[in-house]
Parts: C-alpha cells; sequence; structure tokens
C-alpha cells in the first residue's frame, strides 16, 4: 500500500518488488498521469484522511498490506505554524489508517518531517510495532527536516503498550 503515491515513483518500485503474483496499490489526492500501465498495480485518487478510504482500497488490495509505504507531505505554505499542523494532521490521517490497512507483523515506512507535533505522532506509530528506527536518506537536501520512520512488526489493531520501544539511534541509509 502507498499513501500518498503520486507521481508513482514508489509504486514501480514497491510492483517489481513484490513481482506477479503481489498486488500494489496506490492512493494520492492526484491522480497519477499518464497512469502507470504496471499488471500488478493500481492507483486511486482519494484523501488520505477520508475514513472510509479502506472500503475504496482493500478490495483492490485483495486484503490487508503487508507494508505501508507513506511518502505524503504537505503543500508548504511557508508559514511553519500552518505547515506543521498541516503536517501533524496528514500524520495523523495516516496513523488512524494503519489497523484499516496493515496486516498483523506488517511493517511501515512514512515521511516525517522534524517539529514537536511530528514527534508526538510518530511517539504514537512507534507504541503500534515491535521495533522502529528513524533514517534520513543520503538523497534528502541538507538542512532539510525530512526523515523516515521505519517500523516493523504491526502489533495489530487491539494492542496497546505502556510505553513505546527505544528509538534506535538515527542512521543515514536509503530507505
Amino acid at each position: 500500500m502507498d499513501l500518498g503515491c503520486w507521481p508513482g515513483g514508489w509504486l514501480q518500485v514497491a510492483s517489481a518488488t513484490v513481482g506477479p503474483k503481489g498486488k500494489v496499490v496506490g492512493v494520492d489526492k492526484a491522480a497519477i498521469d499518464p497512469p502507470l500501465e504496471i499488471p500488478n498495480c493500481e492507483s486511486v485518487v482519494g484523501d488520505l484522511e477520508d475514513p472510509k478510504l479502506c472500503e475504496q482500497v482493500l478490495p483492490l488490495l485483495g486484503g490487508l498490506a503487508g507494508l505501508i509505504l507513506c511518502d505524503a507531505a504537505p503543500k508548504l505554505t511557508g508559514v511553519r505554524a500552518v505547515d506543521r499542523a498541516n503536517e501533524e494532521r496528514l500524520l495523523e490521517a495516516v496513523e488512524m489508517q494503519i489497523p484499516l490497512l496493515l496486516q498483523e507483523g506488517g511493517d511501515f515506512l512514512v515521511k516525517i518531517l522534524d517539529g514537536p507535533e511530528a514527534q508526538i505522532v510518530d511517539r504514537r506509530i512507534r507504541m503500534k510495532f515491535r521495533a522502529a528506527k528513524t533514517v534520513k536518506s543520503k538523497a534528502t537536501r541538507k538542512g532539510s527536516t525530512e526523515r523516515y520512520l521505519f517500523a516493523k512488526g504491526y502489533r495489530g489493531a487491539k494492542d496497546t503498550i505502556e510505553a513505546p520501544p527505544e528509538p534506535e539511534a538515527d542512521a543515514t541509509d536509503e530507505p
């Protein structure tokens, strides 16, 4: 599952990774144009904040996903408070989709822009997984606050734990 899939690069990589027996579905507010003509890949125009998004994508996926990728980011306005609020709202929407789209034991990779609001959501997401670490791509522009949270082993929708797993040291790797 690719949340925030436009322009389609991650869909292509995911499709090649899962092979012809796998299935990849992407969602974005913007349509991929021209559409990708990949047999095991579909994209849907949809809003990550829509609580009924799963009803639209699960039939296409054929069940819960083993991996959710999310490279989505809000459009930046240049006003720090507005941008941080939009980032937090987007991360909360993505967090809301995890129990609806991800199978127990599944993995999750999400782009996060550094900021206090995003850190709160980051901590909550970490609690839902057995292990998590933050990575920063070598391709990230110098001075960018962009990083990725990679979480492994989704604990399931019913899981509640007392404290998040200890964060691993930040790394600079290709996600």
